[in-house]
């Protein structure tokens, strides 16, 4: 039977021969055979670490943009900066969606750094969602690695707009005519 490595769900562990995988019998676009969905046997403890793990993640998502807006109510920020990344984040979700789609038919992808730009920009809470309702891009770990830093770098930037200094350069960029 034909697999293709883009039908595993973890694409985090590369098959080995002899690996016992379940799958569902598929045909490609020239009606030959083709597995899909394809996981390996016994990977239910892998998949329920998964799926705690995503329940922290949507929390941290929802829960970054619940302080922003107490941070925002609290005059930290300016009401656009809490818009920002709501938006960012709503196009974010949706660039994933198109990508998962693209990938389901084999269309052209979204690179993946566009996906890590839109991150870094502030997009970073509408991709873990997209991560984590869709499963788009949520085992790569080469991908999560290079997420996680875009993640980090935003906040870090943030948090130095939250300070005296950025917070007045903020300000002042804001009001700028």
């Amino acid at each position: 039977m034909f697999v293709h490595i883009k039908s595993f769900g973890n694409r985090g562990t590369r098959p080995a021969l002899n690996d016992i995988v379940t799958y569902e019998l598929g045909v490609n676009n020239k009606g030959q055979p083709r597995a899909g969905n394809v996981a390996f046997a016994g990977d239910r403890a892998a998949r329920q670490a998964s799926a705690r793990a995503g329940s922290g993640q949507l929390l941290m998502a929802v829960g970054f943009i619940v302080l922003l807006g107490i941070a925002v109510m609290a005059g930290l920020f300016p009401g656009l900066v809490l818009g920002v990344y709501l938006g960012i984040s709503a196009l974010t979700y949706l660039v994933y969606a198109s990508d998962k789609s693209a990938a389901r038919n084999e269309r052209q992808r979204t690179p993946e750094k566009a996906l890590h730009l839109l991150a870094l920009a502030g997009g970073w809470p509408g991709a873990m969602l997209a991560q984590q309702l869709l499963r788009h891009k949520s085992t790569k770990a080469s991908f999560r690695r290079a997420f996680w830093c875009t993640v980090i770098i935003n906040c870090a930037i943030l948090g130095w707009l939250a300070s005296p200094s950025g917070n007045a350069l903020l300000r002042s960029v804001l009001t700028w005519q």
